[in-house]
């Protein structure tokens, strides 16, 4: 039996395998780099042992140092979490070659799925169905759009869809530097790119013995570059000779290679035609498998444990399925700027319905919340992991009550410190595309949909705008020794509004008001200020009223939040004088984010034309290319690969067109 197990890996996915341990009163150790110091899992588990250095292959990629780690700390089992190191057939024979007990597949079978060229093969040859392969040299245009993927690893990083043949060997080049950054191999392969279809993937977990156990499917169709975003359980819409057929199908792939422990078969699925083609198979645990375990119930980790203990699974009762889950996955990014990772400090992240942290909600009478985070309130979101800050479960009778409750509780937290993509999520979450079952793994490809489902109505920003004014007017007043008595930015002969400044993102907001013992919104007479203080404010709009809460945070207050029923508006203070340090040239093109510099492809000097890629940052293990915003001609770049910068800071400048012009 398993007495003391160390978690190879980090964040949200080493806590939820300490909650099992907790349960089932094994031991745990954690192992973690400088930048995750004081990392809630650190101190979730009994143990941590440092692994030095920051980035991924100085620390959680190294198994040699894991190794050691559980040997220091006394452990006898290794789980490897998803991710890093968890596909790794060499790390698994090493972790078993110390006389360690390995949680997760054979070797064997790990080699099997690793590569996906070759598992395509050997599904193929079991008879499960497969998409076609092609190569940079065969394809043509009626083959497109393209799929360029990752031959290792998944989670959406080394994968690009190519709808120019032309393109195809710049997106091939990209997609393997980012598939060697991110798991170490650089292979990547070409298949045909269905459209409008749906990623639907079945939960197994096998005893290596030919025994296979099917948890149900889940639907992961909605995506953004590639990544789930929403996940579900049971599918919607799947008829149900479909659905049959797919867990026949996942249980012949994982039969076919004496599958032990928990993975998960994915397909993609034609809804058009009602068929499914296999994808991959990922020999680990899922970031979705809470959906998988509120509807049956089960703890899929305490089932790694069993397995990798020998115990048989022959006589697990599997319940029938019962209800319906939905997750949604919370990141620090910015929707509405094409998804870019956000940095910062989380200075608040309260969700209301959460009981514990990692629990099961369904088995209750009434549901709930279950709340999986690697980060709490006070923690900072860096730039060298996922930039994910929780998994948010909400467990139903029925699909519709589960969307509700879960986007109701998404609206009603407090979120603060970085942009997230919150907003987002409610909005899909009551959109007509998703509670009708239409989405498909290309619906957030466009742009407008992110914007649309994602920006607060004009009027919700211009009132928590007024709020914020109001309440920093009350702050300002009560803090003040000399004018605790007299109404909140007063003035004798008022000839002018009060004009309070913020920005929103890249979008300015600005709102005039009239101070006095009755402040009052410039221009709008349907609007009543009930009542002001430095944390809340009460507004009537035609005799209903709402309150804003508001939160000031940051270097001299500069971070406003205001929480509503309407929504969450993050607002920052715009200085009333510019630091010139601060100012910056025209043409000056910035970092979206905090990151390294990978790739530079121009010089001083080189004309450019619009659009031509100038520098390749990567940030939280995707990479992000500059494009000349117009033609011209590169007048300063004083940056080099390997450089980090943080995020705004200058990269490059292209002369402007009116400086060509003269």
């Amino acid at each position: 039996m398993i007495t003391k197990l160390l978690v190879a890996n980090r964040g949200e996915i080493a806590r939820r395998v300490f909650a099992s341990c907790r349960r089932l009163g094994i031991a745990t150790v954690a192992v973690h780099s400088d930048a995750d110091a004081s990392a809630p899992f650190v101190h979730d588990a009994d143990t941590a042992v440092r692994l030095p250095g920051n980035t991924p292959a100085e620390t959680y990629l190294r198994g040699d140092l894991i190794i050691a780690a559980a040997k220091a700390a006394g452990a006898d089992a290794i789980h490897p979490g998803y991710g890093f190191l968890s596909e790794n057939a060499d790390f698994a024979r090493a972790v078993t070659d110390a006389g360690l007990t390995w949680v997760g597949p054979a070797p064997d079978s790990v080699d099997s799925m690793g590569s996906k060229v070759e598992s395509k093969k050997l599904m193929a040859a079991a008879g499960v169905p497969v998409l076609g392969d092609l190569t940079p040299e065969t394809a043509t245009e009626s083959d497109l759009p393209l799929l360029v993927k990752a031959s290792a690893g998944g989670g959406g990083r080394g994968m690009r869809i190519v709808r120019d043949l032309a393109a195809l060997p710049g997106e091939i080049a990209k997609a393997q530097a980012e598939a060697e950054s991110a798991f170490g191999d650089g292979t990547v392969f070409v298949e045909p790119f269905i459209e409008s279809g749906r990623h639907v993937e079945v939960q197994v977990v096998g005893d290596g013995d030919g025994q296979v156990l099917v948890f149900g499917e889940r639907d992961c169709s909605v995506q953004r570059r590639h990544q789930k975003v929403i996940e579900e359980a049971p599918a919607p819409g799947l008829p149900g000779a479909t659905r049959e057929a797919l867990h026949a199908a996942a249980r012949l792939a994982a039969a076919a290679i004496d599958y032990r422990g928990a993975g998960t078969v994915e397909f993609l699925y034609d809804p058009a035609r009602d068929r499914f083609f296999f994808l991959e198979m990922n020999t680990r645990l899922q970031v979705e498998h809470p959906v998988s375990e509120e509807i049956f119930g089960a703890d899929l980790v305490e089932l790694q444990i069993a397995v990798a203990e020998g115990r048989s699974i022959a006589d697990v009762v599997i319940a029938p399925p019962r209800g319906h889950a939905v997750e949604v996955r919370l990141y620090a990014e910015d929707p509405a700027a094409g998804f870019s990772p956000q940095t910062g400090l989380l200075t608040a992240l309260d969700i209301p319905g959460v009981g514990a942290e990692f629990e099961l909600v369904s088995t209750g009478s009434t549901g709930g919340i279950r709340l999986d985070s690697g980060v709490v309130a006070g923690n900072e979101i860096g730039t060298f992991y996922d930039a994910m800050i929780a998994k948010v479960i909400c467990w139903a009778p029925t699909r519709e009550q589960a969307a509700r409750r879960l986007a109701g509780a998404l609206a009603a937290a407090r979120i603060h410190g970085l942009r997230t993509n919150r907003d987002l999520l409610v909005g899909l979450l009551r959109s007509d595309v998703f509670l009708e079952g239409r989405m498909h793994t290309t619906w957030l490809d466009d742009p407008a949909v992110a914007q649309s489902l994602s920006a607060p109505a004009a009027d919700n920003l211009e009132l928590s705008a007024f709020a914020a004014a109001l309440a920093l007017a009350e702050r300002a007043r009560a803090s003040s020794a000399h004018h605790a008595r007299i109404p909140a930015a007063w003035r004798n002969v008022p000839s002018q509004p009060q004009v309070a400044s913020f920005t929103r993102g890249d979008e300015d907001v600005e709102v005039s008001w009239w101070s006095g013992r009755t402040p009052r919104l410039d221009a709008r007479d349907d609007v009543v200020v009930l009542a002001a203080t430095p944390g809340e404010v009460t507004l009537a709009v035609n005799g209903v009223a709402t309150t804003y809460e508001v939160t000031v945070s940051g270097h001299l207050g500069s971070h406003v939040d205001v929480d509503s029923p309407a929504g969450h508006v993050a607002l920052r203070r715009t200085p009333r004088f510019t630091d010139p340090a601060d100012r910056v040239a025209e043409g000056s093109l910035l970092a979206p984010m905090p990151g390294t510099v990978v790739a530079v492809h121009a010089a001083v000097g080189d004309a450019v034309a619009e659009g031509q890629p100038l520098l390749v940052l990567e940030a939280m293990k995707m990479q992000h290319t500059i494009n000349a915003p117009h033609a011209g001609t590169v007048i300063e770049l004083d940056v080099a690969i390997g450089d980090q910068v943080n995020g705004g800071a200058v990269l490059v400048v292209v002369d402007t067109p009116e400086e060509i012009a003269e």
